[in-house]
């Protein structure tokens, strides 16, 4: 039963990201609104708030939001842990919007984007690794972003003509999700349509930066990353979003899905059938991704996508 708490528990963080060793390092956090259209056919906008972790020797980009709830969620485990009592987390906690985890490595600004998938009953983290030379076109025209100075800069990137506004204020060579390469810290960029448009809301050192957060350190998410092509990322990734049990489901007997778990409303096949729907739901709330899938990246400006070192 222990077992199976900790794989129900470890399934409600499957979205977080973690790393295989801690550090602790001082890191510039910029906070960036992202507001994105995640329907095609839809003039719905949703908005959620991303951080860009800037550390000596590398940046991470993320969904804030698992993070945010840190605190929270470290209370309610030692309740947990105390009481011996599980708890349906999914009820209390807000769900990311966006799963990826985005590195880039200094000076050389290689970008490694990690997903995190399930392996039976354990997390696995799988990535690809991409160089990505952004031809930038810097113009003279200036404008106050917030509390920056900023120039527009435009692109092309993933099928997309984007603007952006870069502050040489902010000494920093990067901007939130791949983009980099502008003389100064990115403070707004968005695509021609408007599809995703992200936007500098302010910063703060963070002493002690761990890029591990508490809740997947007791989940034991530090895994190392498996890195694949672009392509093998591509299907392993979407034949996960398909069927998120796969891997697991032959493991459990009609004995393990008839038990239940104290503090767990109906029994563990109830609970793996939540689970499932709760993946479910995430992957189809998006349909209008960023950047298109690796056999539709067109070469142009941008040094074709996904082609790995």
């Amino acid at each position: 039963m222990k077992k199976l708490f900790s794989i129900f528990f470890i399934a409600l963080f499957a979205f977080a990201s973690a790393q295989d060793k801690d550090s602790k390092e001082t890191a510039n956090r910029f906070f960036y609104e992202l507001t994105f259209k995640p329907k095609k056919d839809s003039a719905k906008l949703e908005k959620v708030m991303s951080v860009l972790d800037i550390v000596k020797d590398r940046s991470i980009y993320r969904d804030y939001t698992v993070i945010a709830q840190d605190s929270i969620l470290k209370i309610q485990l030692e309740m947990m842990q105390k009481s011996g009592v599980f708890k349906d987390l999914s009820k209390s906690i807000r769900m990311p919007k966006f799963s990826e985890k985005i590195v880039k490595t200094y000076p050389d600004m290689k970008i490694q984007y990690i997903e995190r998938i399930a392996s039976g009953f354990s997390p696995l983290a799988i990535g690809y690794n991409e160089t990505i030379k952004f031809d930038w076109k810097i113009s003279n025209e200036k404008e106050k972003i917030g509390a920056y100075n900023a120039q527009k800069a435009t692109v092309e990137f993933g099928g997309k003509k984007w603007t952006a506004w870069f502050s040489s204020d902010l000494p920093f060579q990067d901007g939130p999700y791949k983009f980099s390469g502008l003389p100064g810290l990115i403070v707004k960029i968005e695509d021609e349509g408007k599809n995703y448009s992200w936007v500098l809301q302010g910063n703060k050192k963070i002493p002690n930066w761990e890029e591990l957060s508490y809740m997947e350190k007791v989940s034991n998410m530090s895994l190392k990353v498996t890195d694949m092509p672009r392509e093998k990322f591509e299907k392993t990734f979407n034949d996960f979003k398909k069927d998120p049990f796969a891997t697991a489901r032959p493991m459990m007997t009609q004995e393990i899905m008839s038990k239940t778990i104290p503090g767990m409303d109906g029994t563990i096949g109830d609970m793996m059938k939540k689970q499932e729907k709760m993946y479910k739901d995430f992957f189809n709330a998006n349909d209008n991704p960023i950047e298109p899938p690796y056999e539709k990246l067109k070469v142009g400006k941008v040094e074709k996508v996904g082609k790995a070192d």
